[in-house]
Order: structure tokens, then C-alpha cells, then sequence
């Protein structure tokens, strides 16, 4: 039985909001004060003004509250920007962080259905763009603020003249409308091309050694760049919809100016209003006509409320169900798949995510539309023994090792370990207990021994040498610069290299399972045959899964699961399987190659199934 997770909300302005109330409420203060200040400077410049042409006395008290209302202004203003920057700076972390927790704690075939460049590109570029809508919600006070506030001084101190400003409020109301919503959609459209090009430049860098090798480094270059030219004209819109805005603005805006000041001038020529008020009349125009400003505002609210609907699919992932279990303690390993089926979804995040993690050659099982990947796997691996999972490219061989260990769940079917379902564990007290090693692996940490220490927990320096001692890496990492204190920016590492580094990550967390998804590939003959005795020595101890696609894994293991288009063809002894001529001919490839050995030296092919492994 599955507990249903709880759905998460998605990003919005009232959850970042909540992450940092005080700050957002200081910006609000900050930015309130610094618009009040300046609403209030008019009517004290204004009643100066009318002081000094009196004739009385200086009015000092007038010319003192002009100056504390002008440095509260700008000294609000400053704090404003300061928390606009440290607020914005502290949601973006955050919601990096959900979004990030969320993609991890997901299904890797759900978390990786967005293509690797373009989840690069939410969880760096879309986060600092959705994480600042609160913080542009909070300084955008003032924008509204004083608009609004200087029409009302306008009318206090002579309706007519804000009657005459109110003529033209309609066309500026349209016209930030018309701009807020093109700048969205552009927004959105220029995000959109972003991401294919953040994709298309990850596939290139992944396959980099394949461009270079087939010299098609330019054809590459042009298909990276080929969406820029569609950026191009959606940034070129973006600026359009700028340019006209701010175009429309510098016309409109000054006329309202001038009209103002007109009417404020026949007024005062009626002597309704004196100069003072005429003073403070135009610089409440000037600021009403201020709600030009809040097109910057605008368009950040609406890159935010784009760039929010692009995570929204990251942050709605359900985390891995489960029932709060642990296995076992002191189980032997025990893991029994019954009745295992995983439909084809059509989505390319699995092969993506497989391809990276341990597919031989970047190749990966079970792509073919329409094809099942796996279908009615039943099988039982007693603890402590060890399984070579064979067959052809296709065969649904990773996608074996990836439900065994959890890494994607069966759309039918159940996988336990040690009687325990694997569904029913929590991830916490599972991950310590299988290992994990790819033909590809991923080399995380600063150091070759971060590295290796890398998982579950941090393993102690002693089990990270006798962890590389065991994947035989600790002959090359001693030629290192530094050793094990090596950076890897400064470790040039070959593919065999990396493949003993992820083998050592693996033995140097050790659990009641291990699986190899094609990890000895990179291999040479000598250092194969040392880690498959390290990996023999963990019998009774570890139960091993190795997908295979040499001869020799096949033979040295204690059993062999034959699997063919996502079903079980047949499982038993390498022995009994190598009379079928059919299970011969996976390895076909390499039995020719042991016979030609053979052949050339004068001795004939020797019995293949045991050639490779008696030769090592």
C-alpha cells in the first residue's frame, strides 16, 4: 500500500512571502516612508514658499522640515535598495533550494521529464526571476503611492487643476495595460527559447568527444545556435514593447504636465490659488505623472509570474511514497521482483537520465515507441549471491538495475528487499543500504577523496583507501599531483579511471546490495580481473547485480538473468544457459574474438564460456 504524498503548492508571491516577513516588511516601510516623505515635501515647499513671499520672517521651521523630509526621502530610499538587493538575494537561495529539494526527492523519470539544459536554466535563471515578485510587490509601493497621493494633493489644493490631470488618466491606464501584457508574453517566449538553447548546448558538451571525433563540430554550432535568431526577435520584441511604451510615456506624460500647470496658472492669475500652492500644484503633476515609473515594476512582475509558471511542473513533483519502513536489520539482501512491469511513458527523461548514469556508450534499454521496457519480471536473488543481468542493447537491462535499487519505480508489480517492499521504505533508511556504481558515474566534491567519500554518509579516510585499493584506483591516484588530495579540476581521468573512482564511491559505502550497471566497461582485462575478486570477496556479505556485457561477468556470476525486449527469456547458471545457441550469440561478438586469440596462437577455440575467465 502507497501513502498518497500531500500535493505541494506551487511557487507563488504569498509562499516566498512567508520566508522572510520582517525584511519584506521593512521594505514595505522603507518604501511607504520614502513616498510619503516625498507627498509631504510639496505642501512644506509650497507653505514656505508663501512664507518667504509674505515678507514676515525667514521660516526657518519651513526650511528645516524641507530638509528632514528631503533626507527621509532618500534616506528611505537607500534602505529600500539595500533590502530590495539582500531580500531578493535570500528568496532566490530559497526557492533554488525547494525547487532543487523537490527535483531530488521526485522519481528520477518524473524529476528528469524536463531535458537536462533546460532545468538547468529554471533552477538558476527562472529562480532569480520568480524569487523577485515579492520583493518588486513590496517596493512597489511607492510607485502606486505617490501617483495616487499627489492626484489627492492636486485636488486639495485646487480641484480644477486635478480635473485637468484626470483628462488623460485613461490613456495611461491603457497604456500600462497594452504593456504589461506584451511584456509578458514576450517574456515568456524569449524564456521558452532560452531554454532549447540551454538543452541543445548540454547535449553538445555531453557529446563532445563524439563531435570531435566525426569533425562535426560545426554542424553542431550551427544547431546550438539556430534558436538564437528566434531569441533574437523576441528580445528585439521585448525592447519594442520598452521602446514604445517609453515613447508613448515621453508624449503623453508631458502634455499632462503642461496642462496642469496651465490650468494652475489660470488659476492662480483668478486668484484662487496662491503661488505656494502653484509650486506644490507642480510638483504633485510631476509626481502623478510619476506612474510612468511603474512600468519597470510591471515588467518584473510579469518576467516573475513567467518565469513561475516554468517551475510550477518542478514544484507540483510528488516525492517517492513510501510508509516511513526501514529495512530489515541485518538482512542478508534478499530481493525478489514479483510480477515487474514498466510502461512505456514516451518520455525522454528516462533514457536521458539512464544514459548518463550507466548505458553502455550512451546507449539506452527499452527506447523503442510503444514497447514495454519491462514486462512481467518475476525473479528471486537469494542474499549474499550475485546476478549477471544480460542480454542485448534494448533488452531493458538499466532499467532492471534502476528498479531493483528504486531509482524508478515498476508501473506494476513489487520489489522487495529483505520481505520489506522497496515502496514502502523510507528513501533516508533505504539509500544506505544499496550501492550504486555506472558505467558513466557522476564525480561529485573538490577532491579525488570527496569523491570517493561521497554518499549516504562521509566514509572515513581509511575505507576511502581500501575502498580505491579495491577498484585498484589507488595506483593512479598515488601518480596524482596531490594524491587523494588531488582537485579534480586537476585530474585529467580516462573513462577506466572514472569508472574505478565510482566503483570505489560504491565499495566504500557498502550495503546488503550492490548493483553494477555496466561499471567495469572501461575496464582493461588485468583490472577487471582484481575488482571481480574484490566483488567475489563481498559473497555471503553483499548481494551483487551486474549488468554485463562481457563473457566473463556472465560466467563468473552466480547466476545469469537472460532478459529479451523487457521480458525474462530464461535465468540460471552461465553453464547451463551457454547450450542455448541463442544465448551464445549475445556474446557473439566477443566469442569470435577469444576464438581468433585462439586460433592465432595455434591452440583452436577453447570452450568460450570459460576461455576469458581461466586466460585472467
Amino acid at each position: 500500500m502507497r501513502l498518497k504524498p500531500r500535493p505541494p503548492t506551487p511557487s507563488g508571491t504569498r509562499r516566498l512571502a512567508r520566508r522572510h516577513p520582517a525584511a519584506l516588511l521593512a521594505l514595505f516601510l522603507c518604501s511607504t516612508g520614502g513616498a510619503l516623505a516625498a507627498l509631504a515635501l510639496p505642501a512644506a515647499l509650497g507653505h514656505t514658499v508663501d512664507g518667504l513671499i509674505d515678507g514676515g520672517p525667514v521660516p526657518w521651521s519651513g526650511l528645516l522640515l524641507c530638509a528632514v523630509l528631503t533626507l527621509a526621502e532618500t534616506g528611505f530610499d537607500a534602505g529600500a535598495a539595500v533590502l530590495t538587493t539582500s531580500t531578493g538575494a535570500r528568496l532566490t537561495a530559497h526557492l533554488r533550494t525547494r525547487t532543487t529539494a523537490r527535483v531530488l526527492a521526485a522519481e528520477p523519470r518524473r524529476a528528469l521529464a524536463v531535458p537536462t539544459g533546460d532545468l538547468t536554466a529554471r533552477l538558476t535563471a527562472r529562480t532569480a526571476d520568480a524569487a523577485t515578485a515579492p520583493v518588486t510587490a513590496a517596493g512597489a509601493v511607492a510607485g502606486v503611492l505617490l501617483p495616487l497621493g499627489a492626484i489627492v494633493g492636486l485636488f486639495v489644493i485646487d480641484p480644477w487643476t486635478a480635473a485637468a490631470f484626470l483628462l488623460g488618466a485613461p490613456l495611461l491606464v491603457a497604456l500600462l495595460r497594452t504593456f504589461t501584457r506584451r511584456t509578458a508574453d514576450a517574456g515568456a517566449d524569449y524564456q521558452r527559447a532560452q531554454s532549447v538553447i540551454a538543452h541543445r548546448l548540454t547535449e553538445a558538451l555531453d557529446g563532445a568527444d563524439t563531435i570531435r571525433a566525426a569533425r562535426t563540430g560545426a554542424r553542431e554550432y550551427r544547431r546550438v545556435l539556430e534558436p538564437l535568431g528566434a531569441l533574437a526577435d523576441h528580445g528585439r520584441r521585448t525592447w519594442t514593447v520598452y521602446g514604445r511604451a517609453a515613447g508613448q510615456s515621453a508624449l503623453l506624460l508631458p502634455l499632462l504636465m503642461l496642462l496642469v500647470l496651465a490650468v494652475g496658472g489660470l488659476r492662480l492669475g483668478a486668484g484662487a490659488i496662491g503661488v505656494g500652492d502653484l509650486v506644490a500644484a507642480s510638483r504633485y503633476a510631476a509626481l502623478a505623472v510619476g506612474i510612468g515609473a511603474l512600468t519597470g515594476a510591471l515588467g518584473a512582475l510579469a518576467r516573475s509570474r513567467a518565469a513561475a509558471r516554468t517551475l510550477d511542473p518542478l514544484l507540483t513533483l510528488a516525492p517517492l511514497p513510501h510508509e516511513g519502513l526501514g529495512p530489515l536489520p541485518g538482512g542478508p539482501g534478499h530481493l525478489e521482483l514479483r510480477d515487474v512491469g514498466v510502461a512505456q511513458d514516451g518520455s525522454q527523461n528516462g533514457s536521458q537520465g539512464e544514459s548518463r548514469n550507466g548505458s553502455q556508450d550512451g546507449r539506452t534499454d527499452g527506447r523503442t515507441e510503444g514497447k514495454p521496457l519491462l514486462t512481467g519480471v518475476c525473479l528471486t536473488v537469494p542474499g549474499g549471491t550475485s546476478l549477471a543481468v544480460v542480454g542485448r542493447s534494448g533488452s531493458g537491462k538499466s532499467v532492471f538495475a534502476a528498479v531493483a535499487g528504486r531509482l524508478l519505480d515498476p508501473d506494476t508489480g513489487t520489489v522487495l528487499l529483505d520481505g520489506v517492499p522497496l515502496t514502502a521504505m523510507d528513501p533516508a533508511l533505504l539509500r544506505p543500504e544499496i550501492a550504486y556504481a555506472f558505467a558513466r558515474p557522476a564525480l561529485p566534491g573538490t577532491t579525488v577523496e570527496d569523491t570517493i567519500a561521497f554518499g549516504p554518509w562521509t566514509a572515513e579516510p581509511e575505507a576511502v583507501r581500501a575502498a580505491a585499493r579495491a577498484a585498484r584506483a589507488d595506483g593512479f591516484i598515488g601518480l596524482l599531483p596531490y594524491g587523494y588530495a588531488t582537485p579534480l579540476t586537476d585530474a585529467p581521468l580516462s573513462g577506466g579511471e572514472r569508472q574505478r573512482l565510482g566503483l570505489a564511491r560504491a565499495f566504500a559505502h557498502p550495503g546488503r546490495l550492490l548493483i553494477l550497471d555496466d561499471a567495469l566497461s572501461g575496464l582493461d582485462t588485468v583490472t577487471e580481473h582484481h575488482v571481480r575478486r574484490a566483488l567475489d570477496e563481498r559473497a555471503g556479505r553483499c548481494t551483487r547485480v551486474i549488468v554485463a556485457h562481457r563473457l566473463s561477468s556472465a560466467a563468473r556470476a552466480d547466476r545469469v538473468l537472460w532478459l529479451e525486449d523487457g521480458r525474462v527469456r530464461a535465468t540460471g547458471p552461465h553453464e547451463e544457459l551457454w547450450a542455448d545457441p541463442e544465448y551464445r550469440a549475445v556474446f557473439r561478438t566477443e566469442v569470435a574474438e577469444v576464438a581468433d586469440v585462439a586460433e592465432a596462437a595455434g591452440t583452436g577455440a577453447l570452450p568460450p564460456a570459460r576461455t576469458e575467465v581461466e586466460a585472467r
